[in-house]
């Protein structure tokens, strides 16, 4: 399946709703609730079976889901904030927290989740303008220079990536019931 272009149009997202998807260890979906479907524009059909990164916005820095992927794969959770890609090229803002789920007799991770909610506009803007610098290193000396960058923005201001990350979302009480919720219902 070719990637959709994007298009300057945004995707509002209902703040009341969630996004919910899952994903074999390798990243292929065999799961996405009705909203995951609605809002991406594919049938249920093309989703399940395809790779995670169908959605990925090519605005998104390759280096967040290197690191995305190096913490979930050893079952760590990690919160980020992304722009997605729906299938007729228009966008959205997600904040999504991924969890791990491990076979209980051999410990091996047998599926990665991902809950997701509208990103809160601040912290869209505050991120754009990072994630773009990053897209620019990319370009001109790969990941390991993204990498290098993006830890010592975090470092000059003090922060782990999830102190930052978190910092940026509002009303972090609520975002914890909120997986939490979700992680009930759909873990």
């Amino acid at each position: 399946m070719q990637q959709p272009q994007p298009t300057n149009k945004e995707i509002s997202l209902d703040t009341k709703r969630y996004i919910v998807s899952k994903t074999d260890p390798k990243g292929i979906i065999t799961y996405g609730n009705d909203y995951f479907v609605e809002i991406s524009g594919y049938k249920q059909a093309e989703l399940i079976g395809k790779p995670h990164n169908i959605i990925r916005h090519p605005d998104m820095p390759k280096i967040l889901f290197k690191l995305m992927w190096e913490r979930i794969q050893t079952g760590q959770q990690m919160v980020a904030v992304v722009k997605n890609l729906a299938k007729d090229g228009r966008y959205y803002w997600v904040y999504t927290e991924f969890e791990s789920k491990k076979d209980r007799l051999t410990n091996n991770i047998i599926s990665y989740t991902a809950f997701r909610k509208a990103a809160p506009r601040q912290a869209v803007e505050t991120l754009q303008p990072i994630y773009a610098k990053l897209l620019e290193i990319e370009a001109e000396s790969g990941m390991e220079g993204s990498r290098k960058y993006l830890l010592d923005f975090l470092e000059s201001k003090g922060l782990s990536y999830d102190e930052y990350i978190a910092g940026l979302l509002e009303d972090r009480g609520l975002m914890k019931m909120f997986f939490g919720a979700m992680k009930k219902l759909f873990g």
